[in-house]
C-alpha cells in the first residue's frame, strides 16, 4: 500500500489498514526511525492498556506499585 506526503506533510492511512488496526480519527500514530526506515505504530491512549500481556506474570501489578511508592516520595 501506498500514500503521498502533501506540500504541508500530511498523508493518508490506507483503509485497509485502519480497519486492520481499528484506529480512528483521534488515534494517535508513533514514527520511529530504525536502521534508515520508517515504522508508523499505533499508541494507546491508555498506558497501561497497551502494557498488559507484555512481559511476566504481575508486571502491571508490579509497574503500579513502583508508580505508587514513586508518588509517595514526592
Amino acid at each position: 500500500m501506498r500514500s503521498t506526503i502533501t506540500a504541508r506533510g500530511q498523508t493518508v492511512v490506507p483503509a485497509k489498514i485502519r480497519k486492520h488496526f481499528n484506529l480512528s480519527p483521534s488515534d494517535r500514530l508513533e514514527w520511529v526511525i530504525e536502521n534508515n526506515t520508517i515504522r508508523v505504530v499505533p499508541v494507546t491512549a491508555d498506558p497501561i492498556a497497551a502494557f498488559r500481556g507484555g512481559g511476566k506474570s504481575g508486571s502491571v501489578e508490579r509497574l503500579l506499585a513502583d508508580r505508587a511508592a514513586d508518588k509517595q516520595r514526592e
